[in-house]
């Protein structure tokens, strides 16, 4: 064989061999956009899982008129919010339960109605996942910026055409009443 021939032989397999690379760059890049669209629909579920409740305890009657006021409001607003103001509706639901869960003497009063024990234990479990869910979104969030971030994968564009992914930022603490029942 020519020098010439085993030369072009050599190019054409390091061609492919990085062609490879790149497709299975790109599809990794597309699983993980994958796992922040399956994050985002479980982050939803769970926000509006713990907006619904903190309405329908709102609205039980089992809370002081104030509280309740605060807690169906701020829980509404969540439910109701634009996804530009989303961080900004669910902040303000966090700060709405520390509020009004402030006290674990509150607490006590909802779990002493009929079925109190039940709606406790629920907003309980609500607020728990939360914050983990919203910690898988941005974990994963975290990985696509990553691997976006590669030279590699911004000049070969294997991004395509997808959106930049951002971090779901909000006050996610839970209400001391609440914390020490989740633990």
């Amino acid at each position: 064989m020519p020098p010439v021939t085993a030369t072009l032989i050599w190019i054409l397999v390091v061609l492919v061999a990085f062609g490879l690379y790149l497709s299975w760059t790109a599809g990794r890049l597309d699983r993980l956009h994958a796992r922040i669209d399956a994050a985002r629909a479980a982050l939803d579920a769970q926000l509006l899982r713990r907006a619904s409740v903190a309405q329908e305890l709102a609205t039980s009657k089992v809370l002081d008129p104030a509280a309740s006021i605060v807690l169906y409001e701020a829980a509404h607003a969540a439910r109701q919010a634009e996804e530009e103001q989303r961080e900004v509706a669910e902040s303000e639901l966090s700060q709405a339960l520390r509020a009004v869960f402030a006290d674990t003497r509150q607490l006590d009063v909802v779990r002493e109605a009929p079925g109190g024990d039940a709606a406790a234990h629920e907003l309980t479990e609500a607020v728990r996942r939360v914050p983990m869910a919203r910690r898988f979104h941005n974990d994963a969030v975290g990985a696509v910026r990553r691997l976006r971030e590669h030279r590699k994968v911004r000049w070969f564009r294997l991004a395509g055409h997808a959106p930049f992914p951002m971090a779901f930022e909000m006050d996610d603490e839970a209400p001391p009443a609440l914390a020490d029942r989740a633990a």
